[in-house]
C-alpha cells in the first residue's frame, strides 16, 4: 500500500474559508444562556428503551439536546446507545439500576442501585453522571444523604408528557406544549413508542415557538444546587 506524501494530500483538500471555520466553531463553542432565551429541557427516563435509536436520530437531525435519566438494567443490555448519547452532546443521568422505591429500600440497596448504575454507565461511555432522579420521584432524607455521598444534586421534574399512560402520538404532543414553560423540564420515556413517533413534530412546534431544547444542566445552571439537594423542590419536602 502507497501512502500519498503529507503535500500531495495537502493540495488535493482545499482548506475551509477562515471565516467559515471560525464562524463553526464559535457556534460549536458558544453555549446557550437560559437567563437570556425560552430553554426547555426534554427528560427521558427508564432507558435507554428499544426506540432511543430512532429517538437520537430525531434530536441530531433538529440539534435538540436532551437528558436521559437511565437504568442501569438497561444500560447494560443496551450499551451502544449509551455511548452514542454521549458521543452526541446529550446528558446521562442516574435512574437506579432496577427501579426501586428508594423511600421503602434500605441504605444498603440505594448505595446498590446508585453505584451499579454509575459502573454500568462508566463501562458503556467512559463518563459517570452528576444528576440522580429517585425512581417515581420520591426522595426522602436517606435518600438525600445517600445522594451526598455520590455528590449528586437529585433532579425531578416541572410537568409531566402523561406518555406512559395515555401512550397516544396526539395526546403526547399535546400535553407536552400544555405544560412547556421557560427553564422547565418534562418528563418522558422513550420506551413509549408514540413520544419517539412524535417527536420532529413536537421539537419542530417548540422550536417555532421560540424554545432551545436543552439539558437539565443547562436549565438549572444558575440554581447552585449542592448534592442532596432536590429540584423542582416538592411540596412538603424538608431537608
Amino acid at each position: 500500500m502507497t501512502l500519498a506524501p503529507a503535500a500531495a494530500i495537502a493540495e488535493a483538500t482545499p482548506a475551509p474559508a477562515q471565516g467559515a471555520k471560525s464562524a463553526a466553531a464559535e457556534k460549536k463553542a458558544a453555549p446557550v444562556d437560559c437567563s437570556q432565551v425560552k430553554c426547555l429541557a426534554l427528560t427521558f427516563d427508564d432507558g435507554p428503551g428499544k426506540y432511543a435509536g430512532t429517538l437520537l436520530d430525531t434530536l441530531k437531525k433538529y440539534d435538540a439536546k436532551a437528558t436521559f435519566f437511565l437504568e442501569g438494567q438497561y444500560v447494560k443490555s443496551r450499551p451502544q446507545f449509551v455511548k452514542r448519547m454521549v458521543a452526541e452532546g446529550h446528558e446521562l443521568g442516574n435512574h437506579s439500576y432496577s427501579h426501586p422505591d428508594f423511600t421503602k429500600s434500605d441504605a444498603a440497596t440505594i448505595r446498590n442501585e446508585i453505584k451499579k448504575t454509575q459502573d454500568a454507565v462508566k463501562k458503556a461511555a467512559g463518563v459517570e453522571p452528576k444528576l440522580l432522579r429517585p425512581p417515581y420521584g420520591l426522595a426522602d432524607i436517606q435518600v438525600s444523604d445517600i445522594a451526598i455521598e455520590f455528590g449528586m444534586p437529585m433532579i425531578l421534574w416541572t410537568a409531566g408528557s402523561a406518555d406512559w399512560s395515555s401512550k397516544n402520538v396526539k395526546a403526547i404532543q399535546k400535553q407536552t406544549l400544555a405544560v412547556a414553560k421557560p427553564n422547565g423540564i418534562i418528563l418522558m420515556h422513550d420506551w413509549v413508542k408514540q413520544t419517539v413517533d412524535g417527536m420532529p413534530a413536537l421539537i419542530k412546534t417548540l422550536k417555532n415557538k421560540g424554545y432551545h431544547l436543552v439539558t437539565v444542566s443547562d436549565v438549572i445552571k444558575d440554581q447552585n444546587l449542592e448534592p442532596g439537594d432536590i429540584f423542582p423542590v416538592p411540596a412538603g419536602w424538608e431537608r
